[in-house]
C-alpha cells in the first residue's frame, strides 16, 4: 500500500515543501484513542502521540488531529511516533457536541462522501436524514443515502419507502440493499471510487458494520443483534477507524449518533432546504417568518402541496436550532474577550504598581 492509496494528493505534498516539512514521515490518522493516535504510513502502522507544543499551542479541538487527518511524523522507537503537525484540510465534518451546548465535535477529516444508512425498520426517519443531509453539505461533502435491511420487508413496503424519499429529498443517490442477501450491493460498490473517502454515518443498529464487512467481503467489523423488545441496535462500534477496501476506496466507520445538532456553519440547511431557501426571497417581508404572513410565498406553496409539510416543519425546527447555536456562539465570544480584557488590565496595574 502506498500514501496515494490512501488519498494523499500532489496538493498536500506541495504544502508538505512549502512548509519545509519534507523532513518528516507523513501518515494518515486511521484510529483515535484520546490522546494516542494510530497512524498509516502506507507501509505500517504507527502508534503516535503529539509533540508538546502541538498539545499545548492548541486553541481548540480543531487544532488536533482526527481520523482521516494527515499528519508529519518523526519515529523514534519501532513501532512509535511524534507527530508535530496537522496538514490542511480539504473538509472537516462535525456536529454540535453533546450536552454541550455552542461546542463542535469533529466527526472525522477529509471526507468525500458521507453514506448516511437508514435501516426499514424503526431507526427509518426521514426528519434524521435531512439532518445528515445538513451535516454533509455544510462541510462540503456529498451525500450518499443507503436505506438498508430491505429482505425485512417486502417490494411493496420497499417502494412506499422509496417514494417518501423522493417526494422530500432531490439530487441524492439512493441505493436500497440488504447485507442478508447481498440485494443492492454491487450498486454500492459502483458508487465507491479508488481513492476516495467515505465515512459511514447514521444510528446505532442500522447494518454499518455489516456493510463494512460485505463491501470487504470478509469480516472484518463485530456486529450486535436487534433487541426484541425495542427493535434498535446496540452499540458495537465504539470508535472510529479508517479502513482500504478491496476495490481501492477508503471506508470511515463510526460509531452511532443518538444527536445530530446543527451547527452555525452556512450552506447545510441552504442546501437541503434548497426549494424553501428559493421561496423565502419571493416574500413580500424581508423580515417574513413563513409562519401567518399574508402574501408569503412559502405559506403560499405549502397550500398548494408544492412543498412537504412535514419537511418544512423540520426546516423551522433546524433553523431555530441554529440560529440558537449562533446566539450561544457570539455570547461565549464575547464573554471570552471581556475575560482577555480583565486579564490584560489586571497584569497592566500589576507592572504599574512595581513602579
Amino acid at each position: 500500500m502506498t500514501l496515494q492509496d490512501l488519498g494523499y494528493t500532489s496538493q498536500l505534498e506541495t504544502y508538505r515543501q512549502e512548509q519545509q516539512l519534507g523532513g518528516f514521515g507523513i501518515g494518515r490518522v486511521t484510529m483515535e484513542h484520546k490522546d494516542r493516535y494510530t497512524v498509516h504510513t502506507g507501509a505500517t502502522e504507527l502508534d503516535c502521540e503529539l509533540i508538546g507544543n502541538l498539545r499545548f499551542n492548541a486553541t481548540s479541538r480543531n487544532d488536533l488531529p482526527a481520523v482521516g487527518d494527515w499528519v508529519a511524523i518523526s519515529e523514534y522507537d519501532e513501532g512509535k511516533a511524534l507527530i508535530h503537525a496537522v496538514l490542511p484540510r480539504y473538509s472537516i465534518l462535525e456536529r454540535q457536541a453533546v450536552d454541550k451546548f455552542g461546542e463542535k465535535q469533529i466527526i472525522a477529516c477529509n471526507i468525500n462522501f458521507g453514506l448516511i444508512v437508514q435501516s426499514v425498520n424503526r431507526d427509518f426517519n426521514i426528519n434524521r436524514l435531512e439532518r445528515y443531509l445538513t451535516l454533509c453539505y455544510a462541510s462540503g461533502i456529498t451525500p450518499i443515502i443507503v436505506i438498508s435491511k430491505t429482505d425485512l420487508i417486502d417490494e411493496q413496503e420497499l417502494n412506499t419507502i422509496l417514494k417518501q424519499l423522493n417526494n422530500r429529498i432531490k439530487n441524492v443517490s439512493i441505493v436500497p440493499l440488504s447485507n442478508t442477501t447481498g440485494t443492492g450491493l454491487e450498486a454500492m460498490l459502483k458508487l465507491m471510487q479508488k481513492g476516495k473517502t467515505y465515512c459511514l454515518l447514521g444510528s446505532s443498529g442500522v447494518g454499518k458494520s455489516s456493510l463494512i464487512n460485505s463491501l470487504s467481503g470478509e469480516s472484518r467489523m463485530k456486529t450486535g443483534t436487534i433487541s426484541d423488545s425495542i427493535d434498535r441496535g446496540k452499540h458495537v462500534t465504539t470508535h472510529r477507524e479508517l479502513l482500504v477496501l478491496a476495490n481501492g476506496s477508503i471506508l470511515i466507520d463510526n460509531p452511532g449518533m443518538r444527536e445530530v445538532g446543527i451547527t452555525e456553519r452556512s450552506g447545510g440547511l441552504e442546501h437541503t432546504f434548497e426549494t424553501i431557501y428559493t421561496l423565502t426571497q419571493k416574500c413580500k417581508y424581508s423580515d417574513c417568518t413563513h409562519t401567518t404572513e399574508k402574501g408569503c410565498a412559502v405559506i403560499t406553496a405549502l397550500e398548494q402541496g408544492d412543498i412537504d409539510q412535514a419537511s418544512f416543519e423540520n426546516f423551522l425546527k433546524m433553523e431555530r436550532e441554529k440560529e440558537h447555536y449562533e446566539s450561544t456562539v457570539a455570547e461565549k465570544r464575547k464573554k471570552d474577550k471581556d475575560f482577555g480584557k480583565m486579564i490584560k488590565h489586571y497584569k497592566n496595574s500589576r507592572k504599574s504598581n512595581k513602579y
